[in-house]
């Protein structure tokens, strides 16, 4: 008798979790029944729930739940958590910083193909951050985020080229890259392509197209040099993204 209790206690959980995974994923699961699933060892309600601890939605804020319950997902291999736990450990929240670890978790979600982390992880090189400084480590991993349509790691690929720094120096790749990232939205980009207009370099100069560019970062708070015309073509970016990823 009390096989065939456990038995229907079981089907009832598994018809549960179930039903219940599509709201999970589309994050308007209740948080009394997120605690439930998240308990159950539901890696995505663990990650979701550690989100809304980061953030205090619904729940007081507290980084150290959150980190609890990243890991817990975490370590069965949820690729979203891993991210989110390697900012809790890059910016040192609910955990000591420790930029070794912050690696370790982007790695692991930069294999499963998190942008995210892939843009992050090319800049922990970039800056030698948790490892030995490496242009071309960099520039690898935001090659994988920018083909994935990532704004910042296209940009900062055009840098690479621009530059010269992890890539061939090529600056119609440079253009190219730029005006992925600028056509996206991002104003560091707008910017560059604007002064690679303003002094034709891997583009035919033209000072019309350079204002157009430059009125678009401008708008979006980039604030111009006075001599536009001696703007620099690989302004400094950028932070590690540190948005909570979501299921």
């Amino acid at each position: 008798m009390k096989k065939v209790v456990v038995l229907l206690l079981s089907l009832t959980l598994l018809s549960f979790s179930s039903a219940q995974a599509g709201d999970v994923q589309s994050g308007k699961l209740s948080l009394y029944k997120l605690k439930l699933q998240a308990n159950l060892g539901m890696a995505q309600a663990q990650s979701q729930l550690g989100v809304r601890y980061a953030l205090g939605e619904g729940v007081p804020q507290d980084a150290k739940q959150a980190v609890a319950w990243y890991r817990k997902a975490a370590d069965q291999g949820y690729a979203k958590a891993q991210f989110n736990l390697g900012v809790m450990y890059a910016y040192g929240r609910g955990v000591p910083q420790d930029d070794k670890q912050a690696i370790a978790w982007f790695r692991k979600a930069a294999d499963q193909g998190i942008a995210d982390a892939q843009f992050n992880l090319g800049l922990m090189y970039a800056y030698g951050r948790g490892v030995s400084q490496d242009d071309k480590q960099a520039v690898a991993w935001y090659r994988k985020a920018a083909d994935q349509g990532y704004a910042d790691a296209q940009f900062r690929l055009g840098v690479g080229y621009r530059t010269g720094q992890g890539a061939p120096q090529d600056d119609k790749q440079a253009v190219a890259w730029y005006r992925k990232a600028a056509e996206q939205g991002n104003a560091d980009a707008q910017y560059a392509v604007g002064a690679m207009y303003t002094i034709g370099r891997g583009i035919p100069q033209d000072d019309k197209q350079a204002v157009a560019w430059y009125r678009k970062a401008a708008d979006q708070g980039v604030v111009l040099p006075k001599t536009w015309r001696k703007a620099p073509v690989h302004p400094i970016c950028c932070h590690l993204s540190e948005t909570a990823l979501r299921v």
